[in-house]
Order: structure tokens, then sequence, then C-alpha cells
């Protein structure tokens, strides 16, 4: 193969490796509220969050679709899509750890979509996980709490973590 050729075959292939990284790589396509409330156990885990490939957007789109405004449908939300409540959900939650010290020895994660909380990381003590909801509860707008934690590390995590 001629050096004009090697060339040509390399610039006609860097497109296509382009194109091929953007399909594997993970992005938080829609925007979603994802936040670190506390960073002191370094080995945790980090959720994956809201995070997801390009080939995964068809799919995520129907379902935000029916279940957002199915939220405005049945008479629960006042704005046409649950989602658009989630930006001040996120900065209300944002509000109650910064005001909390009873989770400086931990490290925890927060997303935010469609009036859901998720709050997922690793904890120090087996009543931090309880303290997490009892915290969230009466944030405005917020339909349910999910919290997902473990204490310490070295288990699986129960929740998907990013690769």
């Amino acid at each position: 193969m001629s050096f004009k050729n090697v060339v040509i075959a390399a610039a006609l292939a860097c497109p296509a490796l382009a194109w091929s990284g953007a399909e594997t790589e993970l992005k938080n396509w829609f925007n979603d509220p994802f936040f670190q409330v506390s960073s002191a156990i370094a080995a945790c885990p980090i959720p994956l969050g809201p995070y997801m490939r390009e080939a995964d957007i068809k799919q995520e789109e129907h379902g935000r679709v029916e279940r957002g405004t199915s939220c405005w449908m049945a008479g629960r939300c006042a704005k046409p899509n649950a989602y658009m409540y989630d930006a001040d959900i996120g900065k209300a939650v944002q509000g109650k750890f910064a005001q909390s010290t009873a989770f400086a020895d931990t490290s925890l994660w927060v997303t935010v979509k469609r009036k859901f909380v998720w709050v997922e990381g690793c904890i120090a003590s087996v009543e931090q996980e309880k303290a997490l909801e009892n915290l969230l509860q009466g944030v405005p707008e917020v339909e349910h709490i999910l919290v997902n934690v473990m204490q310490g590390v070295g288990k699986k995590p129960p929740y998907e973590v990013r690769p």
C-alpha cells in the first residue's frame, strides 16, 4: 500500500472511530440533576446516576414522555411534565445536605428524575440510612425518596456504578 493510500485510509477511518467511541460514551443526555453531597469515603464506587449511552436514548425518551406527562394528566403536577420540577428539587436537596453535618463521614451522590430522589453511595453507620430519608422528607414536590447505600466499601454496591 502506498503512503498516499495509507493517509487516505487513516482519514476515512478517523470519523468512524470517533463515531463508535461516541456510541459507548456515557453522558447525562437529559441533564437530570446529579451531584455529590459528601466525599469522606474515597473508595466508594461512583453511581451511574442518569448517565447512559446514546443508543439508550430512544428507549428512555418514550418512558420519559409517558411518565412525565402522566403526572400532569393525573392532576398531581401543575406543570405539564414531572421532569420540570427536578432542578428546583435538586437545589432544595443540596440545601438540606448543606445544613446537616450528620453525613460528613459518608460519600453520597444524588440523582433527581421526575420528582424522585435517589441517594446512592457509602455510609459509615447503619443509622445513617434511615437518617437520609428523614433528612429529605418534606422537600417540596418530591414524590419518592430511594436510598441505595452500603455501609463501608468492599461489597457489591446496591446501585449501578459508573464504569
